[in-house]
């Protein structure tokens, strides 16, 4: 649960591949989440306005991007786990590598990975 929501919370996308119903929103969710974090960079170069040092309104921008993008996956993994049935033909190849189980070690998946089972 706690790497879950810590997972939530710095790569939304990536936490609706694995714990949630991706096939409906992890690329939207990721959009978001990228837009969040460009917006997080450009405003230290002064964002649009081209103000010397940070773009605090571009900061914010980006803040909540990131928090719609938070918001969104948890939504949708709220969902998924509610509705489990309505998501099972709806995984891509990528998250079905990526699926959580819940007494899997993490170790022998990366292991698995990369030797191709």
């Amino acid at each position: 649960m706690r790497n879950r929501n810590i997972l939530l919370v710095l790569i939304p996308p990536l936490a609706v591949c694995r714990f949630g119903c991706a096939g409906c929103c992890a690329a939207p969710i990721g959009v978001f989440w990228l837009a969040g974090i460009v917006s997080f960079i450009y405003a230290f170069f002064g964002g649009p306005t081209g103000v010397d040092g940070i773009s605090f309104g571009t900061l914010l921008f980006g803040a909540v991007l990131w928090g719609i993008a938070v918001i969104w996956a948890k939504t949708v993994i709220r969902n998924a786990q509610q509705n489990p049935e309505r998501c099972q033909d709806q995984a891509t190849s990528l998250c079905q590598k990526l699926a959580a189980e819940e007494d899997e070690d993490p170790l022998e998946t990366a292991r698995k990975l990369r030797e191709g089972n």
